[in-house]
Protein backbone atom coordinates (compact mmCIF):
# COMPACT_ATOMS: atom_id res chain seq x y z
CA UNK A 1 0.00 0.00 0.00
CA UNK A 2 1.73 3.76 -1.33
CA UNK A 3 2.27 5.95 1.83
CA UNK A 4 0.14 8.98 1.65
CA UNK A 5 1.10 12.17 1.41
CA UNK A 6 -0.85 15.38 1.95
CA UNK A 7 -0.74 16.64 -1.29
CA UNK A 8 -1.69 13.09 -2.79
CA UNK A 9 -4.73 11.16 -3.41
CA UNK A 10 -4.61 7.86 -2.71
CA UNK A 11 -6.41 6.13 -6.03
CA UNK A 12 -8.09 2.39 -6.03
CA UNK A 13 -7.01 1.84 -9.42
CA UNK A 14 -9.70 0.04 -12.04
CA UNK A 15 -8.26 0.16 -15.58
CA UNK A 16 -4.93 0.67 -16.33
CA UNK A 17 -3.43 0.45 -20.06
CA UNK A 18 -0.32 -1.58 -21.64
CA UNK A 19 1.65 0.84 -23.34
CA UNK A 20 4.49 0.27 -25.72
CA UNK A 21 7.09 1.58 -23.61
CA UNK A 22 6.27 -0.62 -20.66
CA UNK A 23 6.59 -3.49 -23.35
CA UNK A 24 10.17 -2.40 -24.50
CA UNK A 25 11.05 -1.31 -20.74
CA UNK A 26 9.92 -4.42 -19.17
CA UNK A 27 13.33 -6.20 -19.75
CA UNK A 28 15.15 -3.68 -18.19
CA UNK A 29 17.55 -2.85 -20.77
CA UNK A 30 15.75 0.49 -21.95
CA UNK A 31 16.94 1.91 -19.14
CA UNK A 32 13.40 3.29 -18.28
CA UNK A 33 11.95 0.65 -16.57
CA UNK A 34 15.07 -0.34 -14.03
CA UNK A 35 13.68 -3.41 -11.67
CA UNK A 36 12.06 -3.10 -9.28
CA UNK A 37 9.14 -1.19 -10.66
CA UNK A 38 5.34 -0.98 -10.55
CA UNK A 39 4.93 -0.05 -14.32
CA UNK A 40 1.36 1.83 -15.77
CA UNK A 41 0.80 5.47 -16.87
CA UNK A 42 -2.51 4.89 -18.52
CA UNK A 43 -5.16 4.72 -15.71
CA UNK A 44 -8.13 5.80 -14.07
CA UNK A 45 -9.87 4.74 -10.39
CA UNK A 46 -12.04 5.97 -7.88
CA UNK A 47 -10.48 8.30 -5.06
CA UNK A 48 -9.87 6.24 -1.94
CA UNK A 49 -8.53 8.76 0.69
CA UNK A 50 -7.54 12.54 0.19
CA UNK A 51 -4.59 13.92 2.40
CA UNK A 52 -4.95 17.31 4.26
CA UNK A 53 -3.36 19.35 1.97
CA UNK A 54 -5.52 18.11 -1.27
CA UNK A 55 -8.58 20.58 -2.33
CA UNK A 56 -11.43 19.27 -5.03
CA UNK A 57 -11.41 15.76 -4.52
CA UNK A 58 -13.01 13.69 -2.10
CA UNK A 59 -12.95 9.50 -1.48
CA UNK A 60 -15.69 7.87 -4.14
CA UNK A 61 -15.01 10.69 -6.49
CA UNK A 62 -14.26 8.99 -10.46
CA UNK A 63 -10.95 9.99 -11.45
CA UNK A 64 -8.29 9.61 -14.09
CA UNK A 65 -4.55 11.53 -13.69
CA UNK A 66 -1.11 12.95 -15.99
CA UNK A 67 1.11 10.44 -16.66
CA UNK A 68 3.66 13.43 -15.65
CA UNK A 69 4.27 14.75 -12.50
CA UNK A 70 5.69 18.15 -13.06
CA UNK A 71 7.00 20.62 -10.00
CA UNK A 72 4.94 23.18 -11.41
CA UNK A 73 7.79 25.29 -10.30
CA UNK A 74 10.02 25.38 -12.50
CA UNK A 75 10.85 27.91 -15.46
CA UNK A 76 8.89 26.10 -18.01
CA UNK A 77 6.18 24.75 -15.71
CA UNK A 78 5.88 28.89 -14.85
CA UNK A 79 5.37 29.16 -18.89
CA UNK A 80 2.93 26.25 -19.21
CA UNK A 81 4.98 23.61 -20.27
CA UNK A 82 4.58 21.18 -17.87
CA UNK A 83 5.92 18.50 -19.85
CA UNK A 84 9.22 19.95 -20.18
CA UNK A 85 9.18 20.06 -16.42
CA UNK A 86 12.82 20.45 -15.25
CA UNK A 87 12.33 17.99 -12.52
CA UNK A 88 9.77 16.12 -14.60
CA UNK A 89 8.78 12.47 -13.62
CA UNK A 90 6.48 9.63 -15.08
CA UNK A 91 4.65 7.34 -13.51
CA UNK A 92 5.69 3.51 -13.48
CA UNK A 93 9.30 4.88 -14.44
CA UNK A 94 12.51 3.53 -13.12
CA UNK A 95 15.57 5.08 -14.31
CA UNK A 96 19.01 6.34 -13.23
CA UNK A 97 17.61 9.88 -11.66
CA UNK A 98 14.51 8.11 -10.08
CA UNK A 99 11.96 6.12 -9.78
CA UNK A 100 8.22 6.35 -9.54
CA UNK A 101 5.98 3.28 -9.18
CA UNK A 102 2.85 3.06 -11.48
CA UNK A 103 -0.66 2.08 -11.69
CA UNK A 104 -0.28 -1.66 -12.67
CA UNK A 105 -1.66 -1.81 -8.97
CA UNK A 106 -4.15 -2.27 -6.59
CA UNK A 107 -3.81 1.65 -5.62
CA UNK A 108 -1.36 4.40 -6.61
CA UNK A 109 -0.59 7.65 -4.73
CA UNK A 110 -0.84 10.53 -7.35
CA UNK A 111 -0.49 14.05 -6.36
CA UNK A 112 -3.91 16.16 -6.32
CA UNK A 113 -2.58 18.22 -9.54
CA UNK A 114 -2.09 15.82 -11.80
CA UNK A 115 -5.83 14.46 -11.02
CA UNK A 116 -8.99 15.25 -13.02
CA UNK A 117 -12.45 14.21 -12.99
CA UNK A 118 -14.22 12.11 -14.83
CA UNK A 119 -18.43 12.25 -16.21
CA UNK A 120 -20.10 9.30 -15.25
CA UNK A 121 -20.72 7.82 -18.70
CA UNK A 122 -16.84 7.64 -18.85
CA UNK A 123 -16.02 4.03 -18.51
CA UNK A 124 -12.75 3.28 -16.71
CA UNK A 125 -11.69 1.03 -19.60
CA UNK A 126 -11.93 4.03 -22.41
CA UNK A 127 -10.22 6.23 -19.41
CA UNK A 128 -7.20 4.59 -19.67
CA UNK A 129 -7.15 5.68 -22.85
CA UNK A 130 -7.30 8.99 -21.94
CA UNK A 131 -3.05 9.43 -21.86
CA UNK A 132 -2.65 7.83 -25.17
CA UNK A 133 -4.79 10.14 -26.33
CA UNK A 134 -2.95 12.84 -24.54
CA UNK A 135 0.01 12.25 -26.76
CA UNK A 136 -2.11 12.17 -29.64
CA UNK A 137 -3.75 15.22 -29.38
CA UNK A 138 -0.45 17.01 -28.12
CA UNK A 139 0.89 16.04 -31.51
CA UNK A 140 -1.64 16.92 -33.60
CA UNK A 141 -1.81 20.96 -31.59
CA UNK A 142 1.90 21.29 -32.37
CA UNK A 143 1.16 19.92 -36.05
CA UNK A 144 -0.04 23.64 -38.08
CA UNK A 145 -2.77 23.13 -40.38
CA UNK A 146 -5.15 25.01 -42.78
CA UNK A 147 -8.78 23.16 -42.92
CA UNK A 148 -8.64 21.27 -45.89
CA UNK A 149 -5.00 20.61 -46.03
CA UNK A 150 -3.24 17.26 -46.79
CA UNK A 151 -1.57 14.85 -44.19
CA UNK A 152 -0.09 11.76 -43.61
CA UNK A 153 0.22 9.76 -40.69
CA UNK A 154 2.81 7.85 -40.86
CA UNK A 155 2.44 4.52 -38.53
CA UNK A 156 -1.10 3.56 -37.26
CA UNK A 157 -0.41 1.59 -34.15
CA UNK A 158 -2.69 3.16 -30.84
CA UNK A 159 -0.94 6.69 -31.41
CA UNK A 160 -1.13 6.72 -34.96
CA UNK A 161 -5.09 5.60 -35.03
CA UNK A 162 -5.80 8.52 -32.23
CA UNK A 163 -3.93 11.02 -34.08
CA UNK A 164 -5.69 10.38 -37.18
CA UNK A 165 -8.94 10.53 -35.39
CA UNK A 166 -7.16 13.90 -33.99
CA UNK A 167 -6.08 15.55 -37.66
CA UNK A 168 -9.43 14.64 -39.09
CA UNK A 169 -11.59 16.87 -36.76
CA UNK A 170 -8.65 19.13 -36.60
CA UNK A 171 -9.97 19.79 -40.29
CA UNK A 172 -7.46 17.70 -42.74
CA UNK A 173 -8.81 17.01 -46.28
CA UNK A 174 -7.06 14.48 -47.89
CA UNK A 175 -5.74 12.29 -44.69
CA UNK A 176 -3.57 9.46 -45.15
CA UNK A 177 -2.57 6.81 -43.02
CA UNK A 178 0.61 4.26 -43.89
CA UNK A 179 1.28 1.08 -42.18
CA UNK A 180 2.92 -2.14 -43.17
CA UNK A 181 -0.27 -3.89 -41.55
CA UNK A 182 -3.32 -4.23 -43.60
CA UNK A 183 -5.36 -4.66 -40.53
CA UNK A 184 -4.37 -1.63 -38.63
CA UNK A 185 -4.92 0.39 -42.62
CA UNK A 186 -8.51 -1.00 -42.76
CA UNK A 187 -8.74 0.10 -39.43
CA UNK A 188 -7.32 3.72 -39.98
CA UNK A 189 -9.98 3.82 -42.67
CA UNK A 190 -12.78 3.67 -40.50
CA UNK A 191 -11.78 5.94 -38.07
CA UNK A 192 -11.55 8.63 -40.55
CA UNK A 193 -8.80 8.14 -42.79
CA UNK A 194 -9.09 8.85 -46.68
CA UNK A 195 -6.36 6.92 -48.18
CA UNK A 196 -4.65 4.18 -46.78
CA UNK A 197 -0.76 2.97 -48.21
CA UNK A 198 1.03 0.29 -47.19
CA UNK A 199 5.01 0.74 -47.97
CA UNK A 200 5.56 -3.04 -48.14
CA UNK A 201 3.73 -3.27 -50.84
CA UNK A 202 3.50 -0.19 -53.00
CA UNK A 203 6.29 2.63 -53.74
CA UNK A 204 4.70 5.18 -51.31
CA UNK A 205 6.35 8.53 -51.88
CA UNK A 206 5.21 8.34 -55.46
CA UNK A 207 1.89 7.92 -54.59
CA UNK A 208 1.51 10.45 -51.68
CA UNK A 209 3.20 12.91 -54.73
CA UNK A 210 0.43 11.38 -56.87
CA UNK A 211 -2.44 11.92 -54.69
CA UNK A 212 -1.61 15.37 -53.58
CA UNK A 213 -1.12 16.32 -57.40
CA UNK A 214 2.74 16.32 -57.31
CA UNK A 215 3.48 18.60 -54.04
CA UNK A 216 3.50 15.62 -51.19
CA UNK A 217 1.35 16.39 -47.98
CA UNK A 218 1.19 19.91 -46.25
CA UNK A 219 1.95 17.94 -42.87
CA UNK A 220 3.37 14.55 -41.80
CA UNK A 221 3.07 12.75 -38.34
CA UNK A 222 5.67 10.08 -38.16
CA UNK A 223 4.41 8.10 -34.87
CA UNK A 224 6.49 5.27 -35.29
CA UNK A 225 10.53 6.99 -34.49
CA UNK A 226 13.14 4.66 -36.73
CA UNK A 227 15.25 5.63 -39.36
CA UNK A 228 13.02 4.45 -42.74
CA UNK A 229 9.84 5.97 -41.26
CA UNK A 230 11.57 9.46 -40.10
CA UNK A 231 13.20 9.42 -44.01
CA UNK A 232 10.09 8.87 -45.70
CA UNK A 233 8.48 11.56 -43.43
CA UNK A 234 10.65 13.50 -45.10
CA UNK A 235 10.58 12.58 -48.04
CA UNK A 236 6.47 12.55 -48.81
CA UNK A 237 6.63 16.36 -47.08
CA UNK A 238 6.11 19.21 -49.40
CA UNK A 239 8.62 21.83 -49.95
CA UNK A 240 8.15 24.17 -46.66
CA UNK A 241 5.80 21.25 -45.35
CA UNK A 242 5.62 20.52 -41.40
CA UNK A 243 7.29 17.48 -39.93
CA UNK A 244 5.82 16.51 -36.66
CA UNK A 245 8.04 13.71 -34.78
CA UNK A 246 5.84 11.57 -32.39
CA UNK A 247 7.32 8.40 -32.12
CA UNK A 248 11.33 7.52 -30.88
CA UNK A 249 11.82 3.99 -31.00
CA UNK A 250 14.97 3.81 -32.09
CA UNK A 251 17.83 5.98 -30.03
CA UNK A 252 19.94 7.11 -32.84
CA UNK A 253 19.06 7.29 -36.49
CA UNK A 254 20.83 8.65 -39.38
CA UNK A 255 18.89 11.59 -41.57
CA UNK A 256 20.25 13.51 -44.41
CA UNK A 257 20.27 17.45 -43.64
CA UNK A 258 20.37 18.98 -47.31
CA UNK A 259 16.58 17.13 -47.64
CA UNK A 260 15.13 19.34 -44.41
CA UNK A 261 17.02 22.43 -45.38
CA UNK A 262 17.06 22.74 -49.31
CA UNK A 263 13.07 22.04 -49.15
CA UNK A 264 13.11 24.47 -45.87
CA UNK A 265 11.07 21.89 -44.12
CA UNK A 266 10.12 22.53 -40.55
CA UNK A 267 10.74 19.67 -38.38
CA UNK A 268 9.05 19.50 -34.62
CA UNK A 269 9.33 16.93 -31.84
CA UNK A 270 6.13 16.31 -30.25
CA UNK A 271 6.83 15.34 -26.31
CA UNK A 272 4.00 13.45 -24.37
CA UNK A 273 1.27 15.96 -23.66
CA UNK A 274 0.73 19.30 -22.12
CA UNK A 275 -2.39 20.28 -20.66
CA UNK A 276 -4.82 17.81 -23.10
CA UNK A 277 -6.60 16.14 -20.69
CA UNK A 278 -9.80 18.54 -20.28
CA UNK A 279 -9.79 18.21 -24.15
CA UNK A 280 -9.54 14.19 -24.22
CA UNK A 281 -12.30 13.32 -21.85
CA UNK A 282 -14.42 15.71 -23.85
CA UNK A 283 -13.87 13.94 -26.82
CA UNK A 284 -14.10 10.47 -25.75
CA UNK A 285 -17.17 11.35 -23.67
CA UNK A 286 -19.09 12.76 -26.28
CA UNK A 287 -17.92 9.87 -28.92
CA UNK A 288 -15.83 12.32 -31.10
CA UNK A 289 -12.37 10.31 -30.61
CA UNK A 290 -13.74 6.46 -30.77
CA UNK A 291 -11.51 4.15 -28.45
CA UNK A 292 -13.25 1.51 -28.57
CA UNK A 293 -12.23 -0.43 -31.50
CA UNK A 294 -8.96 0.18 -30.25
CA UNK A 295 -9.16 -1.96 -27.61
CA UNK A 296 -7.68 -5.44 -28.44
CA UNK A 297 -8.28 -7.19 -24.58
CA UNK A 298 -9.55 -6.59 -21.35
CA UNK A 299 -8.12 -8.64 -18.26
CA UNK A 300 -7.28 -8.78 -14.72
CA UNK A 301 -4.08 -7.64 -13.52
CA UNK A 302 -3.23 -11.14 -12.61
CA UNK A 303 -2.76 -11.90 -16.20
CA UNK A 304 -0.81 -9.16 -16.68
CA UNK A 305 2.41 -11.04 -17.51
CA UNK A 306 0.85 -13.39 -20.46
CA UNK A 307 -0.37 -10.22 -22.23
CA UNK A 308 3.01 -8.90 -21.92
CA UNK A 309 4.15 -11.69 -23.64
CA UNK A 310 1.31 -11.80 -26.39
CA UNK A 311 2.12 -8.25 -26.92
CA UNK A 312 6.23 -8.72 -27.41
CA UNK A 313 5.53 -11.42 -29.43
CA UNK A 314 3.48 -9.46 -32.05
CA UNK A 315 1.66 -13.17 -33.45
CA UNK A 316 -2.01 -11.63 -32.08
CA UNK A 317 -1.73 -8.03 -33.91
CA UNK A 318 -3.25 -6.75 -30.40
CA UNK A 319 -3.52 -2.74 -29.95
CA UNK A 320 -4.45 -1.80 -26.59
CA UNK A 321 -4.65 -4.52 -23.75
CA UNK A 322 -6.19 -3.09 -20.76
CA UNK A 323 -5.54 -4.84 -17.03
CA UNK A 324 -7.82 -4.85 -14.25
CA UNK A 325 -6.49 -4.43 -10.70
CA UNK A 326 -8.53 -6.77 -7.88
CA UNK A 327 -10.31 -8.84 -11.11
Amino acid sequence: MPEGKSNEALIKVKAVGICGSDIHGAPGKSGRRIPPIIMGHEAAGVVESVGGAVDGFRPGDRVTFDSTVYCGKCRFCRQGQINLCEDRRVLGVSCSEYRRHGAMAEYIGVPAHILYHLPDSLTFEHAAMIEPLSVALHAANLTPVKINESCAVIGAGVIGLLVVQAMRIKGCGKLIAVDIDDDRLALARKLGADETLNPGKEDIVQKIVDLTDGMGTDAVLEVVGVEQTVNTAIDVVKKGGRVTLVGNLAPEIKIFPQRIVTRELHVTGSMASCGEYPACIDLIASGRIRVEPLLSKIAPLSEGARWFAALAEGKQKLLKVILQPGM
